[in-house]
């Protein structure tokens, strides 16, 4: 079972903020973007995921999910005629990631495959203040005592601490900064997939570990606040259910629960649409509900363009 969000709170020293950070909420409401221009395509590119991108009558979600994903790619990408240092990304597949730190004195791994992992030529400035960064020695964490923070942990034997940005981030490698993580949870079978909140807590484990390999790659392996904070954004969804967090890595010293935290940015449980109806319903040849896709929530596709267009408008 891979713990919850507040579980990784303690595994990567993390205070949690509600929302988004006003830097990406900023975007969201910003009129002048003409962010609503391409709502209209959004909800095309939905219906061409969930409709039409098939022969069956109702396609499943693992052949719906990842066509969706790549259908809002294109949409964001549209942006790169107003800005064009947005097409100095790069989508990264089947990216490796391994970070080791120490907390109290567990010593704590993360590594896999990190989703799909988008890479720019320059960092996301960070969305924290150096004030709301030092607010951060106040914060508490929770521990869970007397149950162990590290329980349901899979536990290894370690014969090497790794620290490891994966083949994304190669020497000389132009797109070398991790931007946005995403995360596809398309099993057909509900019990296949991450729950939300094991889907945010996978997040911010990723989020975090993409960080720390950097940092650790920039600065060296010593504990440290970091001066410039490394911020890495996440997105996850089963097709239809989004989550969007953005990551704060403010310090390397993990050992301790003293000092200034990391911090988090989770929008929970945001719907794209709220149904897609392959075929109509009919009732005595009347028909109920008409094929197509219903509920369409513009301000769910905004926060995903927002995250993409963060850190270049």
């Amino acid at each position: 079972v891979f713990p919850g969000v507040r579980q990784a709170q303690w595994l990567t020293k993390t205070k949690l903020v509600e929302g988004l950070p006003p830097a990406v909420q900023g975007i969201v409401d910003n009129a002048a973007l003409g962010l609503q221009e391409l709502e209209e395509r959004a909800k095309h590119m939905v219906s061409h995921a969930r409709l039409w991108d098939t022969a069956q009558v109702a396609p499943k979600r693992e052949q719906y999910c990842p066509v969706l994903f790549e259908n809002l790619i294109h949409v964001c990408r549209l942006m790169s005629g107003k800005y064009p240092s947005l097409s100095k990304r790069m989508l990264a597949r089947n990216c490796r990631i391994a970070a080791t730190w120490e907390r109290e004195s567990i010593l704590l791994q993360v590594r896999g495959l990190s989703g799909i992992l988008m890479n720019s030529m320059t960092p996301i400035p960070p969305v924290a203040s150096k004030e709301e960064i030092l607010a951060t020695k106040e914060h508490v964490l929770e521990t869970f005592y007397p149950i162990a923070p590290t329980i349901d942990l899979q536990e290894v034997n370690v014969y090497k601490e790794l620290n490891d940005t994966g083949q994304c981030f190669r020497d000389g490698y132009p797109y070398s900064h991790p931007h946005t993580l995403f995360f596809l949870e398309s099993a057909n079978a509900r019990t296949d997939r991450f729950r939300p909140e094991q889907l945010r807590a996978k997040m911010l484990m990723f989020a975090f570990g993409n960080a720390l390999a950097k940092a650790r790659a920039l600065h060296g392996n010593d504990p440290k606040i970091l001066e410039q904070p490394i911020v890495v954004q996440s997105i996850g969804t089963d097709g239809q259910l989004f989550q969007f967090m953005v990551f704060q890595l403010n310090t390397t010293d993990l050992v301790s629960n003293d000092g200034v935290k990391n911090l988090v940015w989770i929008d929970s449980d945001q719907n794209l649409y709220e149904r897609a109806q392959c075929v109509p319903e009919v009732k005595k040849r009347v028909v109920t509900k008409p094929a197509g896709i219903s509920g369409f929530q513009p301000d769910t596709f905004k926060k995903f363009l927002a995250l993409y267009l963060h850190g270049t408008v």
